[in-house]
């Protein structure tokens, strides 16, 4: 019944949070222990969790046991359905409080707000250089060293970022992703 009430007996003796349940606490626990008793048979991965398990197991199997009502695109996760949900219904619920911007995952708004207060956790062991996110960084190493990890397979180019093999990409599909306007409307706009 104290479940119900709220009342946290069980609490952590190294940084005494409060628990309702003695197996929450149990599994708070390994938090500061790191013991991981689930291991995946496949890759050895451990977990402190069962669950954490389970769901990592989906990872081999590819199975997507959620699926969106509107696309019908699965996830091995609900949580990661219900963030996707957001595309769909344009619900943004994480504002920013300075600037008021919304964002439709609390990572986005947490990144945004490096934005205000200048922090660039993430810096180059080599240059120095600082980035707001650790894939700006993962990018800028590749300047350091030399890393082209996408090739065009038509003409063997190599890039290091993704953007510039897609945009390259285009010459060999002949792809035009922005509407040009034609000839006649340049000339009959520059003669209005």
């Amino acid at each position: 019944m104290r479940t119900h009430t709220g009342e946290k007996r069980f609490s952590c003796s190294t940084c005494g949070k409060g628990f309702t349940q003695s197996q929450s606490l149990k599994i708070h626990i390994r938090t500061h222990t790191r013991e991981k008793p689930f291991s995946c048979s496949l890759c050895s991965k451990g977990f402190t969790q069962s669950i954490n398990l389970k769901v990592h197991m989906r990872t081999h199997t590819s199975e997507k046991p959620f699926s969106c009502s509107i696309c019908g695109k699965g996830f091995r996760e609900s949580q990661h359905l219900k963030r996707h949900m957001r595309t769909h219904t344009g619900e943004k619920p994480f504002s920013c409080s300075n600037c008021g911007k919304h964002f439709t995952q609390r990572p986005d708004l947490k990144v945004h707000m490096r934005t205000h207060t200048g922090e660039k956790p993430f810096s180059c062991s080599i240059c120095g250089k600082g980035f707001t996110r650790s894939q700006h960084l993962k990018v800028h190493m590749r300047t350091h060293t030399g890393e082209k990890p996408f090739s065009c397979s038509i003409c063997g180019k190599d890039f290091t970022r993704r953007e510039n093999f897609k945009k390259h990409m285009r010459i060999h599909t002949g792809e035009k992703p922005f509407p040009v306007q034609s000839a006649v409307n340049i000339l009959r706009n520059d003669t209005i």
